[in-house]
């Protein structure tokens, strides 16, 4: 069953990062599964207005000032207006939020179960319990997550860790790992092998080992954000005890952030310039680029829920070292990773670990592009996100989507971890099938209640404004008012009705098989 979705983030192109590239290749995937889908940001510079992407894939930048790390100024109320005129426009029927730190992402929510419309939420990230920034974000979290149909976490970790900080019932949070597309990021070998013209359809054979003498140059590559949850402090620490115990190792960095110039005032203090090369921010289609640079990729993170680009590294055949904390554990098998603690002294252990394994040939990196290839799809991830997109909507049975027999009692329930029965009974009665939340306003302000004991009445009274709003802009701004967009033409096969019929027709919009698609709205670069 097709869907017309929106994706909504205050991230997406062309910034670079993790949960850009997921909302990107997500957003594909789901067009050539047959569904409708859109984006939603905010504008950027030189980025403003309606854009058209890769595969018809239509972006609005809605022009709304940002305050901090590309994040929007929080408004609540001010996104409602654009927010509705946009859903109407284009038909939406699910809307589709992704990242904890996105004031786009909370109010969309939130605007579109005033709508009426179903709403699913993507965690990207990892917070603690303990700090000030983690309890706002964590409040802020179950006040968006009290009223949403479906959660998607990119890790187990991430799941247990947002199932704690919203109150959650598991049973409401599906697991969905990121994904890679692995012939964007082949290593060299590989490279050579696709373009020869003599190997034909049939796959490349597997390259040979690379054998380094005791004198070859191991190149280290790191590519992140510099900020301090990256590690950058640890990295800084620990790049002159490892080129002082290695001396045919060099580094090659790529990356911006605030933590930037501690790097360069190491760097020149130590007068390591010649051997550690800085590249500053690099776009995401030149990642690969300077990934098949190296041998050895590493990651000093401090909290990470999946790490693509650890992923990402292994595909283009580099050796990955990496620290013990969040979901990385559970992204590659433990032939690929060497694991240190988040410590300085650990990791510069684990790195020369992975350098003695490197020039001792003791790692087969030329396969792990294979192997890459088979555990990563964004088909797959697509795949089943629709299935979440199909539990929420009614096609498929609370069987078939939780597992679970209606009513049953199942471990780890809200009822255990809130320890309310009171407030647990009202939060049954209140969200009808398993996860999936009803309409009605009284129901909603029963959940927003359970919140907290003023948290509850100042969502509740955000609701509620929110819910006046809507009424007038209903009555302001009618819906017959609002021009409806037309669809993206598709072009789907027909079978040859008749022997030695071979026609290829477009379904809706009449469009020609064979016109070029385009325009001086589209936009040919996959940004």
């Amino acid at each position: 069953m097709p869907y017309n979705i929106a994706m909504i983030s205050d991230f997406f192109f062309p910034q670079p990062g993790g949960v850009e590239s997921h909302i990107y290749q997500l957003s594909t995937k789901l067009i050539d599964l047959g569904h409708k889908v859109i984006v939603i940001s905010h504008a950027y510079e030189g980025r403003t207005g309606v854009r058209y992407l890769t595969n018809g894939l239509k972006v609005y930048h809605v022009p709304f000032f940002v305050v901090y790390r590309e994040t929007t100024f929080p408004t609540v109320f001010s996104f409602f207006p654009i927010f509705r005129n946009i859903i109407i426009r284009e038909n939406i029927e699910i809307v589709h939020g992704h990242a904890s730190l996105s004031s786009l992402c909370h109010e969309a929510i939130l605007h579109a179960r005033t709508m009426g419309l179903r709403t699913v939420f993507t965690d990207h990230s990892l917070f603690g319990f303990a700090d000030a920034a983690s309890i706002l974000t964590n409040k802020l979290l179950k006040f968006t997550l009290s009223d949403v149909d479906h959660v998607i976490c990119v890790s187990h970790t991430c799941k247990e860790n947002t199932v704690l900080r919203a109150s959650l019932d598991p049973l409401m949070v599906s697991v969905i790992p990121n994904a890679v597309v692995a012939e964007n990021f082949r290593p060299l070998s590989h490279t050579l092998h696709a373009h020869d013209p003599a190997a034909g359809e049939s796959r490349p054979p597997p390259p040979q080992p690379q054998h380094l003498g005791p004198h070859d140059t191991i190149t280290i590559v790191v590519i992140s954000r510099l900020f301090y949850n990256k590690g950058t402090d640890l990295l800084i620490a620990a790049i002159p005890r490892i080129l002082a115990t290695h001396p045919h190792v060099r580094f090659i960095i790529a990356g911006s952030g605030p933590k930037a110039i501690d790097l360069e005032q190491m760097l020149e203090r130590r007068v390591l310039q010649d051997r550690v090369e800085l590249l500053g921010p690099v776009r995401h289609e030149e990642v690969r680029d300077v990934m098949v640079r190296g041998h050895i990729y590493l990651h000093p993170s401090l909290t990470e829920a999946f790490g693509t680009v650890i992923v990402e590294a292994a595909s283009c055949g580099l050796y990955i070292v990496c620290t013990r904390v969040g979901g990385i554990p559970e992204v590659l098998p433990p032939h690929m990773t060497t694991f240190a603690a988040p410590e300085e002294d650990d990791i510069v252990r684990a790195t020369g670990e992975a350098i003695g394994k490197i020039r001792g040939n003791r790692v087969r990196t030329e396969r792990f592009h294979e192997q890459v290839r088979v555990m990563y799809s964004w088909t797959d991830v697509a795949r089943r996100t629709e299935r979440v997109y199909d539990g929420i909507s009614g096609v498929l049975s609370e069987e078939e989507f939780y597992g679970v027999e209606s009513g049953a009692e199942t471990p780890g329930t809200r009822a255990s971890v809130s320890g309310d029965d009171e407030a647990d009974a009202n939060w049954s009665a209140t969200r009808g099938r398993a996860g999936v939340q009803s309409f009605a306003l009284i129901d909603r302000l029963k959940r927003y209640y359970g919140c907290g004991i003023w948290a509850g009445k100042l969502f509740c009274l955000c609701v509620v404004v929110d819910y006046l709003l809507w009424v007038f802009l209903e009555l302001w701004a009618p819906r017959t008012g609002i021009d409806i967009a037309r669809d993206w033409p598709k072009k789907v096969k027909v079978e040859k009705e008749r022997e030695g019929e071979g026609a290829r027709r477009t379904v809706g919009g009449g469009a020609v098989v064979g016109r070029k698609r385009g325009g001086r709205h589209r936009e040919r670069d996959r940004e």
